[in-house]
């Protein structure tokens, strides 16, 4: 059976991330991108996944919304039903890197710890959340563009 070159482990040694111990303590942040514009113009997917329950919000948002807006949807979605997090893993994506991200979770007291584009290895579970809904939109996509 063959298996996607992106879905095979690294070899290699690399550090898990602490267990967590609180739901919504610790999460993980990506992006699923260049989809086709929905009707109201959304063409990314910001997922946000709790590392302990690996429960996700799944927020739709267009590829070039301003900082400040993904900032409310933050504090909208995840800050007011579920606290604000102790840690969120996030790759080096332009918007996790920025100053303003980065002082806006100073603000709040969360640690960002940075991990590579696609490491499964850093947090198999929320990452395997992740890979399964873009394979699943992408599936969606094509079954649906031959329509």
């Amino acid at each position: 059976a063959r298996v996607k070159a992106e879905h095979q482990r690294l070899s290699g040694l690399l550090v898990q991330p602490a267990i967590p111990e609180w739901k919504w303590d610790n999460i993980v942040m990506d992006f699923i991108t260049k989809l086709p514009k929905s009707s109201q113009g959304f063409d990314t997917i910001w997922i946000i996944v709790d590392r302990l329950t690996k429960s996700a919000h799944f927020l739709p948002i267009r590829e070039n919304d301003p900082l400040d807006k993904l900032a409310r949807l933050y504090l909208n979605y995840i800050v007011a039903r579920h606290g604000i997090p102790v840690s969120i893993i996030c790759d080096r994506d332009g918007r996790f890197t920025s100053n303003f991200w980065k002082s806006f979770q100073k603000a709040l007291g969360t640690d960002i710890c940075m991990s590579t584009a696609y490491h499964p290895e850093t947090d198999s579970q929320s990452e395997r959340t992740i890979q399964t809904l873009e394979d699943m939109l992408r599936t969606c996509v094509i079954d649906f563009g031959k329509g």
